[in-house]
């Protein structure tokens, strides 16, 4: 007897055993996406800092840009480590279908290793989502609010005096 003579019943249980984990690596292709969409912009936003840099000679305009770049930096790291939880969550989940195919297709007992293989995938996905999420908050960090704050006192200024 072949280990490729299987009955149709076998296979179709089989694919609808692996089918299900492929909604999470969806999941999985969407963050990637997002995250790695997020680092193109810290990376465009740091040539674009370095270059302005360059020519620069406003003191508080070179501390205030380096100190941007130093939160892009970090910001870039943190997408790169999300990137990389990512793409081990998405092999762990391919190893996860490709376990619970072979195990139910050739009576391969590896059940207890899908089973691990997708609690490691699930993990690294809630990492990389913790990562995500912190390189969101570092993002609002560098805002200056404060520079907001001065232009409206000076805009009530200028009315203030047009009022006088």
């Amino acid at each position: 007897m072949s280990i490729w003579s299987i009955d149709a019943q076998t296979v179709t249980h089989s694919i609808q055993l692996a089918v299900a984990p492929v909604f999470f690596l969806t999941a999985v292709a969407g963050m990637i996406g997002s995250v790695a969409g997020r680092l193109a912009r810290i990376i465009d936003r740091a040539r674009k800092l370095e270059e302005s840099l360059r020519t620069a000679t406003d003191h508080e305009l070179i501390a205030r840009s380096l100190t941007e770049l130093h939160y892009l930096r970090e910001r870039g790291r943190l997408a790169n480590v999300s990137i990389a939880l990512l793409t081990m969550c998405g092999m762990c989940i391919g190893l996860t279908i490709v376990l619970l195919f072979v195990g139910q297709a050739y009576g391969f007992s590896g059940q207890s290793y899908a089973v691990l293989s997708f609690l490691v995938g699930v993990l690294a996905f809630v990492l990389a989502l913790c990562c995500f999420l912190w390189e969101t908050i570092m993002a609002t960090r560098i805002l200056d609010f404060h520079m907001l704050s001065q232009a409206k006192a000076a805009a009530r200024k200028v009315t203030d005096d047009q009022k006088s």
